[in-house]
């Protein structure tokens, strides 16, 4: 079943009256689908970043950019280029590490989580940074000038027409959300730095696909598209044209929907680890992508993943069958080898339900 939405709801305006203020999360209509994958990866950024495919007018941009707001603010290092936490030694920069290991404090200070773009004609430099060689040689200093997956480091990072990309430039992105961490060497010389980040892309698949090596690579998943129901396009155009008529007024009347969300955030992340996902419920995971022929691991592993998570944000302390039935569609179908959703008379539910009868699972 694909998520919808109508085509009033895109992106908040670079200029304008109104251009340094963003839309509210809470208040985008529906788009339930969308704005939980977005969720569940604020909870849990080990789930692998989502991808948001719809045409244009479909709220990708707006949605991707309101999630930042929703976010509880981080402690950071100062003046750290790349926001370490002060706290953390694993997730520091060499630095960082350092000095904390020293006698001297670090500077910390609280600052709110941000959106990072990057831009579709960013080079490989201006992505992943670059070391001075001259001066590496020369004076034995490793000079590194930092560059966006720096700027994104437990931070949002949006790519926006991810499909339109260099495919080297998405494999590096993908290889530092897995990791955590960007790697750049350069003729013997290397430097490496904390790169933690939620990854979201965007693109219109009418304008081309990811390679199938590339999607699999992405957590999850989601399909958006426009709907001809009337009560929510209606809806949708009130909302835009408040906003655009008052933005700060607008945000106002959303607040406590916004803070609301953002402590259940933080109230899923403390409750994460104490999620239980028992063994009927992982031979079902098991036994939904072998039934998928889903290739390799990663349909497991994010399952096994965003479930907990999802069951995390309901306040549950253990994954029920149902937790999966609601996340499978994201998190599997672009993994699929043959696409059994598109066949007549079979869905992610019946196979679901399949899966569970054959395990013995089914009620």
């Amino acid at each position: 079943m694909t998520n919808h939405n109508t085509r009033q709801q895109e992106t908040t305006p670079d200029t304008g009256s109104f251009a340094s203020q963003t839309f509210p999360f809470t208040a985008i209509v529906d788009q339930t689908e969308m704005k939980r994958a977005l969720v569940l990866n604020a909870i849990n950024p080990d789930i692998g970043g989502v991808l948001i495919r719809g045409e244009r007018g479909t709220a990708k941009s707006t949605a991707a950019r309101a999630l930042a707001e929703v976010l509880p603010d981080i402690d950071v290092v100062e003046d750290c280029p790349y926001g370490c936490p002060p706290d953390d030694p694993d997730r520091m920069c060499s630095d960082c590490r350092d000095r904390h290991g020293g006698d001297g404090a670090l500077p910390t200070a609280s600052r709110p989580m941000r959106v990072v773009d990057l831009p579709l004609n960013a080079s490989e430099d201006r992505v992943v940074g670059s070391i001075d060689l001259e001066r590496a040689v020369q004076a034995g200093e490793r000079e590194f000038e930092p560059g966006i997956l720096a700027e994104a480091n437990r931070n949002i990072l949006y790519v926006d027409e991810v499909n339109l990309l260099d495919d080297h430039i998405v494999d590096v992105l993908l290889d530092a959300a897995a990791m955590g961490e960007n790697i750049v060497e350069r003729e013997g010389v290397s430097f490496r730095h904390p790169a933690e980040f939620i990854l979201v892309g965007t693109m219109n698949p009418e304008e081309g696909d990811l390679r199938p090596q590339l999607l699999d690579r992405f957590g999850l998943v989601v399909d958006v598209e426009g709907v001809n129901e009337v009560d929510d396009r209606v809806e949708i155009s009130q909302r835009r044209a408040a906003f655009e008529a008052d933005p700060d007024a607008f945000r106002a009347e959303y607040a406590s929907d916004q803070a609301t969300l953002r402590s259940e955030i933080v109230e899923a992340r403390e409750h994460l680890d104490g999620v239980d996902l028992g063994d009927d419920i992982a031979e079902l995971i098991a036994g939904m992508n072998i039934e998928l022929d889903v290739d390799g691991h990663r349909g497991d592993i994010t399952l096994r993943r965003v479930a907990r998570t999802l069951a995390a944000f309901e306040g549950d302390d253990e994954v029920s069958a149902r937790t999966v039935r609601r996340v499978a569609r994201m998190a599997l179908e672009h993994r699929l080898q043959r696409l059994p959703f598109e066949e007549e008379e079979q869905d992610v539910l019946s196979t679901f339900h399949d899966v569970r009868r054959d395990l013995g699972l089914e009620d």
